[in-house]
């Protein structure tokens, strides 16, 4: 038999199988690509990105915009803020190195947590706290404990458990052993997750806006609902300085951070 038969080499059978149901999930779709790259859709989207090129820059609208702009950076944080803790919480049974809670109990939390989109969770905390921040931070907070959760346990797993058994051994209590032990070898990159998770939710936080978790999002949707786009162009100005910002601050942080843990 020919060694280079294909079914001598099941990648080959991988591949072809990726292209077919590539294939055939264009097919079922039925997109319309000539449709998207016609005259009449190009000149209507740069009609519509027409419209944005002038920005509402009046002293009274900045400082709006400024205001929503740090509401969305508050949410974010402390969103984020909110999901560390918890996570770390949730991250000691999953990852097996603390008793009390069942690991596959904890596991299953998390997994559930992270699982809802912000979206949703969005929309059902704005039914139990109301329109506003409030909504936006919980909503952050839900769905990223369960990511940083889950990132936090798998860390803990990775870690050597000697330093710690040599504490517990020594006759220091569980939480100093942890403290000494184990927190210096997992605190860095504890802490670099929670900056990039900071980062995307900052992004998610405006867009947790439009189903009203405040901030930035919530005055785009406001400004764009009623063909205001000047304004809309100022909020959206607005977000790229916040974004831009907080990712330039951050990967600072966790480039002078993580070389001193690696």
């Amino acid at each position: 038999m020919n060694p280079r038969w294909p079914g001598r080499h099941p990648g080959l059978w991988a591949a072809g199988g990726v292209l077919a149901a590539v294939a055939a999930s264009f097919a079922y779709l039925g997109l319309d690509f000539r449709g998207l790259f016609g005259d009449g859709a190009a000149r209507a989207m740069l009609k519509f990105a027409g419209e944005f090129t002038s920005p509402d820059l009046s002293v009274a609208f900045v400082r709006q915009a400024a205001w929503a702009a740090l509401q969305t950076l508050a949410v974010s944080a402390v969103g984020t803020l909110l999901a560390m803790g918890l996570g770390i919480l949730l991250a000691l049974p999953a990852s097996g190195r603390w008793g009390g809670v069942p690991a596959h109990a904890a596991r299953f939390g998390l997994n559930v947590l992270r699982s809802v989109p912000e979206l949703v969770w969005a929309a059902l905390m704005v039914l139990a706290a109301g329109l506003g921040p409030m909504a936006g931070v919980l909503a952050l907070a839900l769905h990223t404990t369960g990511v940083l959760g889950r990132l936090f346990s798998e860390t803990l797993q990775n870690a050597p458990p000697l330093p710690e058994q040599a504490l517990r051994g020594g006759g220091a209590g569980r939480l100093v052993s942890f403290l000494y032990g184990t927190m210096p070898l997992v605190g860095g990159q504890w802490f670099a997750y929670g900056l990039y998770r900071w980062e995307m939710n900052i992004r998610m936080a405006t867009v947790l806006g439009f189903v009203g978790g405040g901030g930035l999002g919530q005055m785009l949707y406001f400004h764009l609902s009623l063909f205001q786009h000047a304004q809309a162009a100022t909020v959206l100005l607005a977000m790229f300085v916040l974004v831009f910002a907080v990712d330039g601050a951050s990967t600072r942080l966790r480039r002078g951070l993580l070389p001193a843990h690696a």
